[in-house]
């Protein structure tokens, strides 16, 4: 796994704008690199749109049930996605600052290198990024509230406020992932990669698949 230059909030965070205001997105994406990294946090917010997407569409109360069910079917789909989408920015993240055991790193028990000392930090580099992919939803989702024509000035003026704030959670976050990535490259901060292990997914997991597989393959009645 190749190591890269480590990303600044600024740069992540300028990526998610342009993806949102790109016309066809998240069904095309506009042209940026092939560099993996930025790839995956790319894939990660293109998830994260699709699955924003879903969940409004998920909320419609004239449709028949079988199209909710369909856009729960789509959640799950795309927010394991997503969560794949973020351990992967966690594994190249790591395998630059020298953090993981290369090999390992793309196994369900990655070997972490931590320095002597260093903090270890709850929250990963992969996750924060995913967090701003959300904000990023968050700010484009409210300014377009900011600018309806069909509500009443004090619903714009509401959502003016809530703009802000939400612009300010992200900058804060943002802040958070720059000091996060300096201090680990510094020696003084390390994070994992954690694997999410979403079982309801899986079905060797899920005990309700797990019924519905065993029922389908039960032996019928013996015959004569």
């Amino acid at each position: 796994m190749p190591t890269v230059a480590l990303p600044s909030a600024h740069q992540i965070v300028a990526l998610h704008d342009q993806c949102l205001a790109w016309p066809a997105w998240p069904h095309q994406a506009p042209a940026h690199t092939d560099q993996p990294l930025w790839l995956w946090v790319q894939a990660n917010h293109r998830f994260n749109s699709l699955l924003w997407a879903e969940e409004d569409l998920a909320r419609r109360t004239t449709v028949a049930d079988a199209d909710i069910a369909a856009n729960k079917r789509a959640i799950d789909g795309y927010n394991q996605a997503r969560n794949d989408a973020t351990e992967r920015i966690d594994e190249i993240l790591l395998v630059s600052l020298g953090l993981v055991d290369e090999a390992s790193a793309g196994s369900d028990a990655p070997v972490s290198k931590a320095p002597e000392g260093a903090r270890l930090n709850s929250e990963t580099a992969g996750s924060m990024v995913d967090r701003l992919s959300i904000m990023a939803l968050k700010v484009h989702a409210m300014r377009a509230q900011t600018q309806r024509g069909d509500v009443d000035e004090l619903h714009r003026q509401s959502s003016q406020g809530k703009l802000l704030r939400l612009q300010r959670q992200r900058d804060d976050l943002a802040g958070c992932l720059d000091a996060l990535l300096a201090d680990a490259s510094a020696g003084r901060a390390y994070f994992k990669v954690y694997r999410q292990f979403k079982m309801y997914n899986d079905p060797r997991f899920n005990p309700e698949l797990v019924k519905e597989h065993q029922a389908q393959h039960a032996p019928g009645p013996p015959t004569r």
